[in-house]
């Protein structure tokens, strides 16, 4: 059997250009929820599996009136808070930008998970407020405290944060799932450039040193 050797720069290319360096969409599984619970529905934090992670994330949910399943699948893009590409629109950056702060705080443990998720709910939602969850708790008061500190604080304060929009029609089960507000969990941009200035000077370096092999040696 005739073997063709195949040249490692092609093989190379080959290899980076099968490699997904930077996803704007992921593969969501939704494990579970938490635990918490508040007005009859589960609150923060909802379990996710991401591209078939066994490692679970915790996300918080920002449609208040669209609905998944344990064990429901789909895909969803993924981009910056700041973009405020989600399901709500660029009209929307200042409630983005609330629902990742109090996001943050649930995360970090100083706000209450029920409170803070209605106070998001509240944000995109108005008959969310109408719930006794949301006019029972301080969200409320959650609510109108982080519009007022999001429109104050730097970009630099939404590092991180991005939204999860549900692709519609990719589901396994019933209508469009919810939106969801998580922490990146995919290559920043620096990033990126760095792992294509290696590649670049990687192969650089293949082509190099392949003219140094083939160059004549002059006689003496």
């Amino acid at each position: 059997m005739r073997f063709t050797r195949i040249s490692p720069i092609i093989l190379l290319l080959v290899a980076f250009a099968a490699t997904p360096v930077f996803a704007d969409s992921v593969y969501l599984k939704f494990v579970g929820p938490g635990g918490n619970n508040s007005g009859g529905v589960y609150t923060y934090p909802y379990n996710f599996s991401i591209n078939n992670s066994p490692t679970y994330t915790p996300l918080v949910c920002d449609a208040f009136n669209n609905e998944i399943t344990q064990g429901e699948s789909w895909w969803a893009t993924v981009t910056p808070l700041l973009n405020a590409g989600g399901m709500w629109g660029s009209s929307d950056l200042l409630d983005y930008k609330a629902a990742g702060l109090i996001f943050e705080g649930m995360a970090g443990g100083w706000i209450d998970p029920n409170a803070g998720n209605w106070a998001i709910w509240g944000l995109f939602a108005p008959n969310a407020k109408t719930n006794s969850a949301f006019t029972g708790s301080n969200a409320a008061w959650l609510e109108s405290n982080y519009l007022n500190q999001a429109a104050n604080d730097p970009d630099s304060a939404f590092n991180g944060l991005v939204i999860y929009t549900p692709v519609d029609g990719s589901q396994s089960w019933g209508g469009t799932p919810q939106e969801f507000i998580g922490y990146c969990s995919v290559p920043e941009p620096g990033s990126l450039t760095l792992m294509g200035l290696t590649f670049a000077t990687l192969l650089g370096a293949i082509i190099y040193k392949k003219r140094l092999v083939a160059k004549p040696v002059a006689a003496a």
